[in-house]
């Protein structure tokens, strides 16, 4: 006889559909797996052995085979143990193995027969949802499990509680979807002093969603203009907070089943590895670039990245996802990301200023600049000084606007990008870019004059157009004019070569 059991193998953000087949047969006691699992699989059968046990089971002194179907797609991670354990208990006679066929498991196993938490299940839902059955998962993560409409779902504590369920002895309760996390508190705008250049740019990036670097030296409030971006953007959608928990989910950080609407923001430090930075390592997981999908990667210390690593981050700047080639596997993970960095203007960091003295000036300034590539620095809309804050300027009282007024505007000009179709004026491109961003004949041949001067790349004059849209939005215009290109062109050349 042989059971069968459904489950998944992730691969990204995609839940590929796996049988899990067991066979009892005669023949000398042995208890194997196959199908290409990894260690985690493979040590599924000391869990699976040690968690019947603690039910009084003892496996059968026969020839024991796991197959995990199709075999030549990889399988890894904790959550096969459910499913082996219940296909080998089908197997045995000890549950009806028909009862499981409209049901997908996910779970692992702890040696005490419990059934543990393991990452991707909010996955393994929707997959579940598109399949038409059910899912069984551990109890804990039950709630996110119910984030996919329509899907039953079993969530047992223990696998003796799912077995009494299946033969009627008792039944399991109906888990809860998960809650909405309230926002956590963020800097407010007032708590900055001066720099109202870096705070016009910083509304500009965030009613498009355009990408920003601020330079200037260290303690001039770049860091703290960062962390006030997450107050001034709106709200994720609904559709957009189950794409931000799929990541968060697969990633393992999805806890207690809840769902944030606010934006993600991902400030990893600058000694990140690439696989750290866009995914990757022995097991593929999403790296910083897509935990931060739809929300802002904030880069300190730009030029201390390691060269290639920022390298590496070009492609998703301008597809939206990365992907991840491994030699058993290619993974496409999400990275629509907004790229927010900060960096002194070189290593002593106040290069420029009037009383800096410095003996390797202008030395110092080139070889520090320079480990940034051109192309990466093409991607980046807006470049603004951030000079550095004087007495004066601290001892003056807070700012009358604050977060919750520019928020205002900024969800105003998010939703004209809405009506165009797009998410922010950061995606418009082609077509749509020639309709909704086209300037007036003033603002052509501003734009033409200064692409020219500049030498500005095709990359370069298409971003420019994106962003004097979103400061025409900003101001309630309908057409980009020759004032909108004009601003659009002062935030393009990189502050920290002039």
């Amino acid at each position: 006889m042989v059971a069968l059991v459904r489950t998944v193998a992730y691969l990204g953000l995609e839940a590929k559909p796996v049988e899990v087949q067991c066979q009892v047969a005669s023949g000398l006691p042995r208890f194997s797996i196959v199908g290409l699992p990894d260690k985690a699989v493979s040590e599924s059968r000391e869990r699976v052995q040690a968690a019947l046990a603690a039910m009084g089971l003892a496996l059968p002194p026969k020839r024991i085979t796991i197959n995990l179907s199709p075999a030549d797609l990889p399988k890894d991670g904790s959550h096969f143990d459910l499913p082996i354990a219940l296909a080998l208990l089908a197997a045995m006679g000890v549950t009806d193995a028909e009862q499981l066929g409209d049901w997908i498991v996910v779970g692992e196993l702890s040696l005490d027969g419990r059934v543990v938490a393991s990452p991707g299940v909010l996955i393994a839902a929707l997959h579940a949802s598109e399949a038409q059955c059910g899912l069984i998962c551990p109890v804990d993560q039950g709630s996110e499990a119910k984030w996919a409409s329509g899907v039953p779902v079993l969530a047992p504590r223990t696998l003796s509680d799912l077995l009494s369920h299946l033969k009627g002895t008792s039944v399991l309760a109906d888990p809860v979807r998960g809650e909405v996390a309230e926002s956590t508190q963020v800097t407010d705008l007032r708590q900055v002093k001066g720099q109202e250049t870096a705070k016009r740019a910083l509304e500009i990036a965030a009613a498009g969603g355009h990408n920003l670097l601020m330079v200037g030296p260290p303690g001039s409030g770049k860091s703290l203009l960062a962390s006030c971006l997450p107050g001034i953007l709106p709200e994720l959608t609904p559709s957009e907070a189950l794409e931000v928990s799929m990541v968060q989910s697969v990633a393992g950080t999805l806890e207690a089943g809840r769902i944030s609407r606010a934006r993600p923001f991902r400030a990893p430090h600058h000694s990140a590895s690439m696989a750290a930075l866009t995914g990757g390592g022995l097991k593929v997981r999403p790296g910083e670039v897509s935990l931060a999908h739809l929300g802002v990667l904030f880069l300190d210390e730009l030029p201390e990245f390691q060269r290639q690593v920022l390298d590496s981050l070009r492609q998703p700047l301008e597809t939206g996802c990365v992907d991840v080639a491994r030699a058993n596997a290619h993974v496409t993970f999400p990275a629509n990301v907004q790229l927010v960095a900060a960096m002194n203007p070189c290593r002593c960091g106040h290069a420029g200023e009037a009383d800096n003295i410095c003996a390797r000036h202008p030395r110092c300034v080139g070889e520090y600049q320079g480990r940034l590539s051109g192309p990466l620095l093409d991607r980046i809309d807006l470049h603004v000084e951030v000079p550095a804050v004087s007495a004066m300027d601290l001892s003056l009282p807070p700012a009358s606007e604050g977060s919750a007024d520019v928020a205002e505007r900024v969800a105003a000009a998010r939703q004209r990008c809405t009506e165009r179709g797009v998410r922010a004026n950061a995606e418009l491109q082609g077509d749509a870019l020639e309709v909704h961003a086209a300037p007036d004949e003033e603002g052509r041949a501003l734009l033409a004059r200064a692409a020219e001067k500049l030498r500005l790349s095709a990359r370069g004059y298409t971003r420019v157009l994106r962003v004097a849209r979103t400061i025409a939005d900003l101001a309630g215009d309908g057409e980009v004019g020759r004032s909108h290109i004009a601003e659009a062109l002062s935030y393009r050349a990189f502050v920290g070569m002039r």
